[in-house]
C-alpha cells in the first residue's frame, strides 16, 4: 500500500490547493488519474473525521476526489481565513481528499470554495452526514451537485425533516434512511415472490420511535400493496436500533420477520420451519457506496417520500 501523504496548507486559496494538487501528481503520482466523481462533504468538526473515513473506505469502489468543508474550531476568529488540508495515498484509499475550514468571511460562499476543485466534467455528489440544509437542491453546496445525500437519522427531528424533505424533494435528494432500507425491501419481495400468492390484507411495521427508515419502510409497503399499514413504536433502549420488525397479514397465514437480536432476524413463515436470516443495520460506508452506484435520479425515492408525506 502506498504510503500516505498529508500536506497542510495554512491561510491559502483555492488557487494554491489546486497548484499544490497538480504538484503532488507530478511529484511521483501520489494522486493517481482516473478519478470518476467529486464527493463534497459538508459537516461540523466533530463528525470530520468519520465521515473521511466512511468516504475514503466507499472510495475504493468509487475513486473520487473528496472536498470536505468543516467547520472550523475557534468560530472566534472573524478574519477571513482559509485552512486547507490534503491527503493521499495510504489511508486515503481510492481518493484524494481536500479538507477546507474557512473563518470570517471566507465561510460566506461555500459554493465558491468548492467549485473550484471540482474535477473537470465529472459528476458532483454531496453529502452531509450530520445537520442538512431545509432545501437541499437550493442551497449552495446542493445547487452544483447531481446527488444531494443526507442522514434524517442525525438530524434533531427525524420525522420532521422527512416531511420537510417531502416538501422541498428534487430529483436527486435521497436520504440513508431510505439506503439503509434495501436489504429489507428485498427480502420483503422475495418472501412475496413465493407460493401461496394470496394478497397481503394488512401490514405492520414496528420500530423505534426515533427510527425514520420505519416510516419509509411503512410508507412503501403501503403504496406497493394497497393496503392499511400500522406503525408501532417499541422504546428505545432494547438491543435492537431502528427497524425491530415487519408482520404481513395474509388469509392463508402471516408472515413475520423480528429483529431481536442486532444483524440477525427471524422469519416466521406459515407451514415452514422457523429460521434465522441476516439482516444488518447498514452502516454509512456502505449506505455511500450504494447511493455512489447510481448518479441518475432515485425516482422511487421521490415516490415513497411523497406517499410519506400524505399519511
Amino acid at each position: 500500500m502506498a504510503s500516505s501523504v498529508i500536506v497542510e496548507l495554512k491561510d491559502t486559496t483555492v488557487s494554491r490547493i489546486s497548484k499544490k494538487l497538480i504538484q503532488l501528481r507530478e511529484q511521483g503520482g501520489a494522486v493517481a488519474l482516473g478519478r470518476v466523481l467529486t464527493l463534497v462533504i459538508q459537516t461540523d468538526h466533530k463528525g470530520l473525521e468519520d465521515a473521511i473515513q466512511s468516504a475514503n473506505e466507499a472510495s475504493r469502489e468509487h475513486p473520487c476526489r473528496i472536498v470536505v468543508l468543516a467547520e472550523a474550531e475557534g468560530t472566534e476568529k472573524t478574519d477571513a481565513k482559509l485552512d486547507a488540508e490534503i491527503r493521499v495515498g495510504g489511508d486515503a484509499g481510492a481518493s484524494e481528499v481536500i479538507v477546507l475550514k474557512a473563518w470570517g468571511e471566507a465561510t460566506s460562499d461555500a459554493e465558491l470554495l468548492v467549485t473550484g476543485l471540482l474535477l473537470p466534467d465529472a459528476p458532483v455528489v454531496a453529502w452531509w452526514p450530520s445537520a442538512a440544509p431545509p432545501h437541499l437542491s437550493i442551497s449552495p453546496i446542493g445547487r452544483i451537485a447531481t446527488r444531494r445525500i443526507t442522514d434524517a437519522s442525525e438530524q434533531l427531528n427525524p420525522h420532521d425533516f422527512l416531511r420537510k424533505l417531502a416538501k422541498n424533494y428534487a430529483p436527486g435528494d435521497t436520504d440513508f434512511a431510505w439506503t439503509r432500507l434495501t436489504l429489507w425491501r428485498a427480502q420483503l419481495a422475495a418472501l412475496l415472490d413465493q407460493p401461496p400468492f394470496d394478497p397481503v390484507t394488512a401490514v405492520e411495521v414496528c420500530g423505534t420511535p426515533d427510527s425514520p427508515s420505519t416510516d419509509l419502510l411503512a410508507a412503501w409497503l403501503g403504496m406497493k400493496l394497497k393496503v392499511e399499514v400500522k406503525i408501532v413504536r417499541e422504546p428505545l433502549g432494547k438491543p435492537v436500533a431502528g427497524i425491530k420488525g415487519v408482520k404481513l397479514f395474509r388469509d392463508s397465514g402471516d408472515i413475520e420477520i423480528v429483529r431481536r437480536v442486532p444483524d440477525i432476524a427471524t422469519l416466521i413463515q406459515p407451514t415452514q420451519p422457523t429460521r434465522e436470516i441476516s439482516l444488518a443495520r447498514r452502516n454509512n460506508r456502505d449506505c455511500l457506496s450504494e447511493d455512489l452506484r447510481r448518479l441518475d435520479p432515485d425516482e422511487l425515492f421521490g415516490e415513497v417520500l411523497k406517499w410519506f408525506a400524505r399519511s
